[in-house]
């Protein structure tokens, strides 16, 4: 690809991400293009069909959330690290909220493995939490998404969110 055309496809995912993030899933594809500063056709050009952008901006979110899995090993204890990942997941799914749905239902089909993916980078933090003895022996990663994707679902604000993840990490632990 030649530079221009991957810093427009860059720009393009950058201004759908935020703009999806504050409309949700449906939001104006026109109205993406122009915050990206590109026209309608090149959007299309990158992302032929709504169901390609909401894919490439889902996948690039997941994309983040492992990296930063692998950030927060290195730099905190495996107790810490666990909870500002979980603190991070909980932001990804407050803020994506209905885009995963609309993603797995779209008729392409193409699932980018993003359940996998995520799996893996919460695992390795709770495997290392559980190995400090900082979380209790019997947590699984299934037990954390599942947990801060419930809370993102039931709380009525984000303030309220953080506060039911804050009591549910001290039942996490030892």
């Amino acid at each position: 690809m030649r530079v221009d055309a991957q810093r427009n496809r860059d720009r393009l995912v950058a201004a759908a991400t935020a703009v999806i993030a504050e409309q949700g899933p449906a939001a104006s594809l026109n109205e993406i293009a122009q915050q990206a500063g590109v026209g309608a056709g090149t959007l299309y050009r990158h992302f032929p069909t709504r169901e390609s952008l909401l894919l490439e901006v889902f996948t690039s979110r997941i994309e983040t959330l492992c990296v930063r899995a692998r950030e927060l090993a290195q730099i905190r204890p495996p107790g810490d690290a666990l909870a500002a990942w979980l603190e991070a997941f909980l932001q990804h799914c407050l803020t994506d909220r209905g885009l995963a749905e609309t993603v797995m239902k779209a008729p392409s089909g193409s699932d980018p493995d993003c359940a996998t993916k995520l799996r893996t980078a919460g695992g390795r933090l709770v495997a290392r939490a559980r190995e400090a003895g900082t979380v209790r022996a019997d947590v699984e990663v299934e037990d954390i998404l599942q947990l801060a994707i419930g809370i993102a679902l039931a709380a009525d604000s984000p303030a309220r969110a953080e506060r039911l993840l804050s009591v549910a990490l001290v039942g996490l632990r030892t």
